[in-house]
């Protein structure tokens, strides 16, 4: 009996990081969680320069100098701190451009390893401080991750899903995407922003009973779309 249970995100998106441990917080309190994940790519900087920008001047130019950009980020290591995570975002030296990263969840879904991979950039960035629109950083993660690095290697060398991942970024803000992270249940219901792990659990709980009652009813077919 499951729920597919689609999330756009990008891995250099604080909220994103803190969204997912508040589920994966609240996923670990059922024995049998409903949900089928997929990760979906949304670039929060989608035309950022191939190479990333340095992380000062891109949050002062955001945010509109130093002090917005401390007022920014006060929110964010507040939930950091209440999820557990332990951010480091003095080590962090650039803001990448994270198509690559995108690939590299892309690739990691076809083997059944998009959550891992997804965790593993998100520890990367905000908490090692490491350039993950760097191919070589990608693939030491992917490795990591038990992805065969020649294969992911080569992938990178080659324009593999690029037009499709952008395409895919596209098409979720056509439906109306316009911040991450947004979860989709069963291609119905969005759910926007980090929810608590108590809200989780309440949506969980609705969904397992609407589960059961569908399997009293039709015992072939308990699966959600």
């Amino acid at each position: 009996m499951t729920v597919k249970l689609d999330i756009f995100s990008d891995p250099i998106c604080p909220w994103c990081y803190i969204g997912k441990t508040y589920l994966d917080r609240a996923l670990a309190e059922f024995e049998n969680p409903p949900f089928v994940i997929e990760w979906h790519p949304f670039q929060l900087n989608p035309d950022m320069p191939a190479l990333g920008m340095d992380r000062r001047a891109y949050l002062e130019g955001k945010f509109g100098g130093q002090q917005g950009a401390v007022q920014a980020y006060l929110p964010v290591t507040q939930h950091a701190q209440a999820a557990g995570l332990e951010f480091a975002l003095d080590r962090i030296q650039r803001t990448p451009n994270t198509l690559n990263a995108h690939r590299l969840i892309h690739w990691a879904g076809l083997e059944a390893k998009q959550t891992l991979v997804v965790s593993a950039l998100f520890t990367a960035y905000f908490e090692n401080g490491r350039d993950i629109g760097d191919v070589e950083e990608l693939i030491a993660i992917g490795t990591a991750c038990d992805m065969d690095p020649e294969m992911v290697s080569r992938l990178f060398a080659s324009d593999a899903d690029r037009d499709d991942l952008q395409a895919r970024d596209e098409h979720a803000r056509a439906k109306g995407i316009t911040s991450v992270p947004t979860f989709l249940v069963a291609n119905t219901y969005a759910i926007s922003g980090a929810q608590s792990p108590e809200t989780w659990k309440n949506i969980i709980q609705e969904l397992l009973a609407k589960l059961g009652d569908a399997s009293d009813q039709n015992p072939e077919n308990t699966t959600l779309h």
